[in-house]
């Protein structure tokens, strides 16, 4: 007998729960093969009565939720994220005040703590999706509390002797990774302030040990190897970029995909950090490529399609492609639910960029479009996106029956999603970039002052610094970010300019030795500035600049292990 039927090789009988397990992995291979409905309809069935199934369903679900961003979808993966996790207690051992180290578990038991844990983590990580300023985050702080415990105590129990070894031990071991891994990650990136917030006191997260236990887990072939393996590429290619200071692994990210990418040459997710990898190393072309195979590759969720055409936006931007950039904004605009303005600003920045002549096929007008902008914010858990709200403030100066045009909105929306961090692996990409801002400096020279001047010439000042510091003329980009600060009570709406110059000026000092003089300039950033566009980000920023310039210094950081 084999083991599909439940048998062993030694013939002895499968558990249920390893019966479980296999079956969610095959869902889960469906999944990753691009058969969506298939993978879900094989779950489904099994929803109430197994907690791997509810687990694995929902998680698909939040996956589907965070490639939309659509409210409608955020809210049908926390609902059934709830039910899975209302699952998972009925399997768990009932509550007790003492340590789990001290208690004996059933391997059902220790595996049902560990689903329940993932689900208080994933129904967290939903608030963080419909709010980067961290507002409902801080609301559901005691499901990431409670979370939080649990994955402690499952680790202790994991290093003690008590421990439970049965068929399905290293499911429950990489369960235990996963948690700990993404915790330690999530607290190492969030700033002080939040942690304060959410009452982790004495707490920090450990960046490398949570990517060491993520790892681990992405190298076993377990259930949650694909989850840690997923984690660990999303640090690497978007998280490290746009709440970091873009200092992902891209070597590592590339080591992690291809045998996933080699498995399932055709898998949509995979295809697509495929592309995102090639556009991080700055290889354009290429990464064109693999965003276009990935959207070939499937038509089922056309949900894995918008984001290629996000990332496509993105890589003839930074080519200075801005007929195409527009072309996939339009699309973006007419298909996706995430943000209606975001995109339809961003079709009016591109084209803002072309000569009145390049822009008569066009239908529509730049000052049309930003006009239309306002009128387009939404709210998603009673909360506007942060990119939307910035595109609405910087649309609103179009309002006026003279408008007053913005002096080179892609490259400055490029700023908010560190586009120079790409292309400053590239001198050509870089010095394209340049050229075009010399050219809006000189259109801004041209033209007569007005109350909107100094703002302009702050965007172009923190914007030329960027790709100088990018190019080694550190000098020049010094002079341009301290240009910024020494207008700063001049600047009449763009605020957010003063502590993103800071922290570009801390960043290039870091790069040159002057770790003092970095901390001083990151500090000031952080103490001394509210209430200006995308601060959550900034702050994310800011507290990897100041974990990069302190790592020497610092010894007082402890995995979540290791604090009691």
């Amino acid at each position: 007998m084999s083991e599909e039927d439940g048998t062993l090789p030694d013939g002895s009988r499968k558990s249920e729960l390893s019966i479980a397990l296999d079956d969610c992995m095959a869902a889960l291979d469906l999944f990753l093969q691009n058969d969506f409905e298939e993978a879900l309809s094989r779950l489904h069935c099994r929803t109430t009565d197994s907690m791997y199934h509810a687990l694995t369903y929902a998680t698909v679900l939040e996956m589907q939720a965070m490639m939309t961003f659509d409210p409608a979808d955020i809210s049908a993966a926390g609902n059934t994220m709830k039910d899975a996790q209302a699952v998972c207690q009925r399997f768990r051992k009932k509550s007790s005040f003492n340590s789990m180290v001290s208690r004996s578990f059933t391997e059902e038991e220790l595996h049902a703590e560990v689903c329940y844990a993932e689900c208080l983590l994933q129904r967290a990580a939903l608030t963080f999706l419909q709010d980067e300023n961290m507002i409902s985050f801080i609301k559901g702080g005691i499901k990431v509390r409670n979370s939080y415990q649990i994955y402690k105590e499952l680790h202790a129990v994991l290093l003690s002797s008590t421990c439970v070894h049965g068929d399905s031990h290293g499911h429950f071991e990489g369960g235990v990774k996963l948690g700990v891994g993404a915790f330690n990650l999530m607290l190492s990136m969030l700033p002080s302030r939040i942690l304060k917030l959410l009452e982790f006191v004495g707490f920090s997260g450990n960046k490398e040990f949570g990517l060491q236990q993520l790892q681990e887990g992405s190298s076993a072939h377990t259930f949650r190897a694909f989850l840690c393996n997923m984690l660990l590429l999303c640090y690497h290619t978007f998280m490290s970029f746009i709440l970091g200071t873009g200092e992902g692994d891209v070597e590592d990210a590339e080591k992690l995909l291809q045998p996933y990418l080699k498995q399932h040459p055709k898998g949509a997710i995979f295809l697509f950090f495929a592309g995102r990898i090639e556009e991080i190393k700055g290889n354009l072309d290429a990464a064109i490529a693999r965003f276009e195979e990935c959207c070939e590759a499937q038509q089922q969720w056309k949900q894995f399609h918008h984001m290629c055409y996000w990332e496509l936006m993105w890589c003839f931007t930074y080519k200075r492609r801005w007929k195409m950039a527009y072309f996939y904004a339009d699309l973006l605009s007419k298909e996706s639910a995430w943000s209606k303005a975001t995109y339809v600003y961003m079709k009016g920045a591109y084209l803002s960029m072309l000569t009145n002549e390049e822009c008569q096929p066009f239908v529509e007008s730049e000052v049309a479009l930003f006009r239309q902008v306002p009128g387009l914010k939404q709210k998603i858990a009673g909360k506007s996106l942060p990119t939307e709200k910035f595109a609405i403030r910087k649309a609103r100066r179009y309002l006026a029956e003279t408008p007053h045009p913005l002096p080179a909105p892609p490259l400055e929306m490029m700023y908010i999603w560190n586009g120079y961090t790409v292309i400053g692996k590239h001198k050509d990409l870089t010095e394209g970039m340049l050229k075009t801002l010399d050219e809006a400096q000189k259109n801004l020279d041209q033209h007569p002052k007005t109350e909107f001047s100094v703002d302009d010439q702050c965007v172009l000042s923190l914007l030329k610094g960027l790709c100088l510091k990018h190019l080694g003329r550190l000098e020049e980009a010094e002079h341009y970010f301290t240009l910024v600060l020494c207008n700063e009570t001049q600047i009449r709406l763009d605020h957010y300019l003063v502590p993103n110059a800071l922290l570009e000026h801390g960043l290039l000092c870091l790069e040159q030795g002057r770790q003092e003089e970095a901390i001083k300039l990151l500090e000031a950033a952080k103490q001394n500035y509210k209430h200006y566009s995308m601060e959550s980000r900034t702050h994310f920023r800011i507290q990897a600049a100041l974990h990069k310039a302190k790592a020497t210094l610092d010894n007082g950081i402890h995995p979540l292990i290791s604090s009691s």
